[in-house]
């Protein structure tokens, strides 16, 4: 388990006595140890975790003094070195969990943190082998006492089979994101072993408030206490105000103590509760919620179980709120890139921004427009490949510098592209990224002119004053494809009263469609809904094309001409 979770290709449970270390398991071990399960102890690391009885870390034992001298360098091939201590019943430190890897290596946190987890369950399964072990010596001298000695034996095995949940629970939310991801492992491990028909987790927030992760369709009687307050007369109230855990294993206990909880218990079914405090740092983050659909005596073991499970919660709570905060800064970033869109006195301009379903995905979608010359403004749609972080950091670069080209210079639109994919390239790792940028200004008769260059976005989208809708050919490779590509301008006059829509590919993406029926899908509402105003088409357009989950951002800018050509003097901006 170790070997796989943590990556390395050695991984060892070490036990050490005055003689020797043995391996009772051990994973990539090289011959003969393998054979032999055991070293002399002066090859033992193990040895001086039990001795110093706290964990040993080391980047490369060659060139650490505390074990540069041990044989087992070059015996064993050991460099990077990461052992957690192992311990009995009595609390004594007994040996190690170790992960070796045979080149310097150094650990992070949430590895050691897994470690750390990976030896508490380990110590639980030494603890019920010493147990049993015991219990067989038991067996063979007290006859008499069979039918004793048959029910500590399933109160172990019972043990036994939680200390898997415990591995299970530590394997399961190391991989968590958000607070719903914890919830979800946590229902998962104890759905089966523990049999609770509600699994919740309260979280507080900044008000010093617990908000509820997990179920939401609540009855009436018991969605009124959300959010809830630590001075509520509540059993995760007191769990969290207290630091300890309330367990009520009957309905005429929970009443005893919560009398004015009737209606709520009997409205959703609940015989049973348990609430435990969800460790933190200086005060507790939360609290675990239980509830069982039966009476459920809590036995010992099973509080220690929960109990223990509150914990590993406590860390994945940690990572996802790290996690979280992460993504809203990358968020908050990616809406303030979102351009204020300029004011021109005859063209009506208007754009949305909808970020992915997920809340753990940030993307790189972006718009703009620049007016450029007194009759010309320039609109920008473009999307940089990825959804994280670096997605959203390198659209911002992107943008800025061809907003600053925009103003530096007059040129045509496949002239600045060229400039901004050169930039792309030599200011680091390229971003492979879509964009359109195109021009749209008065021509000297009145009229209007449409100039754009695309570099492997989805083609722009016409919307005659008569209704037909049209897209826009001509598309020249990705920015960051090749600094060698190149790019082609386009042209298209407008006539009065036409709508231009551009947009980025989360808009029309389905897993179950291709691009072009995606695109249909997009034309059929443009046809029905083009006489509406241009904000309510926008909005129509975000609310009915894309997929309900979709998984990408969307961005769209659309402009619309007015109904009459104005004389070439009154085609004036204002920003």
């Amino acid at each position: 388990m170790v070997a796989k979770v943590i990556g390395v290709p050695v991984a060892l449970v070490s036990l050490v006595d005055d003689v020797c270390e043995y391996f009772p398991g051990a994973a990539g071990l090289a011959q003969p140890w393998a054979s032999t399960r055991q070293t002399p102890l002066g090859h033992s690391f193990g040895q001086s975790v039990v001795m110093a009885a706290k964990p040993l870390v080391i980047t490369d034992a060659r060139g650490d003094d505390r074990v540069c001298d041990n044989p087992a360098i070059e015996g064993l091939g050991i460099v990077g070195y990461a052992g957690m201590p192992l311990l009995d019943d009595q609390g004594n430190v007994i040996g190690s969990l170790c992960a070796i890897d045979t080149s310097p290596r150094t650990w992070t946190d949430a590895e050691l943190d897994l470690l750390a987890d990976l030896a508490a369950a380990c110590s639980a399964k030494l603890r019920l082998r010493i147990a049993a072990s015991r219990v067989g010596r038991e067996l063979e001298a007290r006859v008499a006492a069979q039918t004793a000695v048959e029910q500590l034996s399933n109160r172990l095995a019972l043990a036994f089979d939680r200390g898997q949940v415990l591995l299970a629970a530590s394997t399961a939310l190391a991989g968590t994101e958000t607070f719903e991801d914890v919830v979800a492992a946590v229902g998962d491990v104890v759905g089966g072993s523990l049999g609770p028909s509600f699994v919740g987790l309260l979280v507080r927030n900044e008000q010093n408030l617990l908000d509820l992760v997990g179920p939401t369709d609540l009855p009436p009687a018991v969605a009124k206490w959300l959010p809830i307050s630590l001075d509520d007369p509540l059993p995760v109230a007191d769990a969290v105000r207290a630091g300890e855990s309330v367990f009520l294993g009957d309905r005429s206990w929970i009443l005893a103590r919560y009398p004015h909880l009737a209606d709520a218990i009997e409205a959703v079914g609940w015989h049973a509760v348990a609430a435990i405090p969800v460790p933190g740092l200086r005060q507790p983050l939360g609290a675990l919620f239980f509830a069982w659909p039966q009476a459920h005596p809590f036995e010992v073991d099973e509080r220690a179980l929960i109990t223990s499970l509150a914990g590993y919660v406590a860390h994945a709570l940690q990572r996802a709120s790290h996690f979280q905060d992460r993504v809203d800064a990358a968020r908050t970033l990616q809406r303030a890139m979102l351009s204020h869109l300029p004011r021109f006195n005859h063209l009506e301009l208007t754009a949305r921004y909808q970020p992915a379903h997920r809340r753990d995905q940030v993307g790189g979608d972006w718009y703009d427009a620049v007016k450029i010359e007194k009759d010309t403004l320039a609109v920008v749609i473009g999307d940089v490949a990825g959804h994280d972080i670096n997605a959203a950091a390198q659209m911002g670069q992107l943008r800025s510098i061809l907003r600053g080209y925009l103003v530096d210079r007059q040129e045509p639109p496949s002239a600045l592209l060229r400039r901004l994919d050169n930039a792309n390239h030599l200011l680091g790792n390229p971003s492979i990224a879509s964009v359109i940028l195109a021009y749209v200004g008065a021509t000297p008769d009145g009229s209007h002119l449409l100039q754009w260059s695309n570099a492997g976005h989805p083609p722009p989208v016409l919307v005659d004053s008569d209704g037909s809708v049209r897209a826009l050919a001509g598309r020249n490779p990705l920015l960051g494809a090749s600094r060698l590509v190149r790019r082609t301008n386009q042209q298209q006059p407008l006539s009065p009263g036409s709508t231009l829509v551009l947009y980025t590919d989360g808009l029309i993406e389905r897993r179950s469609e291709t691009f072009e029926e995606g695109a249909a899908r997009l034309h059929a509402c443009l046809v029905d809904h083009a006489h509406l105003p241009l904000d309510e088409l926008v909005d129509t357009i975000v609310a009915t094309v894309p997929d309900p989950a979709h998984e990408d951002d969307i961005a769209v800018i659309a402009l619309r001409l007015p109904n009459y050509a104005p004389s070439p003097q009154s085609w004036v901006g204002t920003s």
